[in-house]
């Protein structure tokens, strides 16, 4: 099962006017620590950030599910009503979760969240779709989780 973080990380961006201008953004990293979710992100924006960076923050993202998409550049948000009959009590129970896909816009989204939940057995209630703040999400490879269980 995946643990997510999400890393704030800090640095100087050059904007469009040629300035540089101290920004903090976001991003989420699959890993198995907070000591391990800031070498992966230290890892893999390395070759894309220019001049030093740090990592402002790191704290545990509870999403149950991350649906990448190769064509998609922005991340949605969706939470998500799971409804369970109790067969003792004979009433409703309702367990809240929250999934995390690429979309290029708010109708992409939906139409992606319906494709992943339509073989879902359960009875389900979309409760939320937002953008979110995230620049990147980076799981593990399947080499490193490969050779992490090897080791095991």
């Amino acid at each position: 099962m995946s643990k997510w973080f999400e890393c704030k990380v800090r640095y100087n961006k050059i904007v469009e006017n040629g300035a540089q201008k101290k920004v903090t953004e976001p991003y989420l990293v699959d890993a198995l620590s907070f000591t391990e979710a800031e070498a992966r992100i230290v890892e893999e924006l390395t070759p894309f950030i220019s001049g030093d960076f740090e990592v402002a923050s790191i704290k545990r993202a509870n999403y149950s599910e991350v649906v990448p998409a190769d064509d998609a550049d922005r991340w949605y948000e969706c939470k998500v009503e799971f409804v369970t009959l109790d067969e003792r009590t004979a009433s409703e129970k309702k367990t809240a979760s929250r999934l995390l896909l690429a979309a290029n816009d708010l109708h992409d989204a939906m139409s992606r969240f319906d494709a992943t939940m339509k073989g879902t057995m359960a009875d389900f209630n979309a409760l939320c779709i937002k953008e979110t703040p995230l620049m990147d999400v980076y799981p593990v490879k399947l080499a490193d989780k490969c050779a992490t269980e090897a080791e095991k």
